[in-house]
């Protein structure tokens, strides 16, 4: 009866997540078999013909593309995320209470605000590089977006906040004792934050840099923004394949690809992590 009556919390969740992801994932990979009718409709069917489009060169090439696009946002986020959650949980009290409520004021933007914003902020009109002529940096204004490099900024903006996030609080339980014993052997203070603090913080590093990397993989206003056709990603593609090509089946199966290539990565990271024991 004890035994019982420990399962019973979890019967709330557990219907829940039937609900609203098991249901919707089963309908999903059964419209992704469905058979496409000329017109944007379809039928019923079993056929894996939407599927074997993901061997042509050109969807492995929107693949790698994505991968590479979320690997360089989260990487580039992490390693703005580490030094400043390192120097913010070394602050005072209201300093810290302060930058936390400036972060949670920028996650309260929508991202199309935001991906707007910054194609203002790149563009030649009134973007920053007119502020680098005024400033004698620059010859002439000069439009960043659309790039890779502005579509790249978008994204590290919008996941920055998170990575900020969710580092904090392991930061902050950080035992200070370790970097003031590795300081009486006459560590400086680059080299204990390099060799003692960042080894320690790993798994949160590891976990932070996983999280940033499945958030960027589903982005879309981003990339539509501030990136050119061939700085889409799958997600941009899925959305376009539903809505502008009416090809339910085939977006549908994008997304399941999309997912299993996600969840493929995530479960090679955690493994060579352990491996390294982490």
């Amino acid at each position: 009866m004890e035994r019982t009556l420990r399962w019973v919390p979890l019967v709330w969740p557990t219907m829940l997540l039937g609900i609203f992801f098991a249901v919707p994932f089963a309908i999903m990979v059964a419209v992704s078999l469905f058979h496409r009718q000329p017109g944007g409709f379809f039928e019923p069917g079993f056929e894996l013909t939407h599927y074997r489009r993901f061997i042509t060169p050109f969807f492995l090439e929107r693949l790698g593309v994505t991968i590479g696009i979320a690997a360089a946002a989260a990487g580039a986020a992490l390693a703005i995320a580490v030094p400043f959650t390192y120097l913010l949980t070394r602050a005072r009290r209201r300093t810290q209470v302060a930058w936390l409520i400036v972060i949670l004021s920028v996650l309260s933007l929508s991202e199309v605000i935001v991906g707007f914003g910054w194609s203002v902020l790149l563009s030649r009109t009134a973007g920053i590089s007119n502020l680098l002529v005024a400033l004698g940096l620059l010859e002439q204004p000069r439009p960043w977006y659309p790039s890779l490099y502005g579509m790249v900024t978008g994204l590290v903006y919008v996941t920055l906040p998170y990575a900020v996030l969710l580092l904090y609080p392991r930061f902050s339980r950080f035992d200070r004792q370790l970097l003031e014993a590795a300081e009486t052997m006459g560590a400086s203070a680059p080299r204990r934050f390099v060799t003692v603090f960042l080894p320690v913080m790993r798994p949160a590093l590891i976990a932070a840099l996983i999280m940033m990397f499945v958030f960027v993989l589903g982005a879309y206003v981003i990339p539509q923004v501030l990136g050119r056709s061939q700085h889409w990603t799958l997600a941009v593609l899925i959305t376009d394949q539903a809505l502008f090509q009416s090809n339910i089946p085939f977006a549908a199966a994008m997304a399941i690809f999309l997912l299993a290539v996600s969840l493929v990565l995530v479960w090679l990271v955690v493994r060579l992590t352990r491996r390294r024991g982490a």
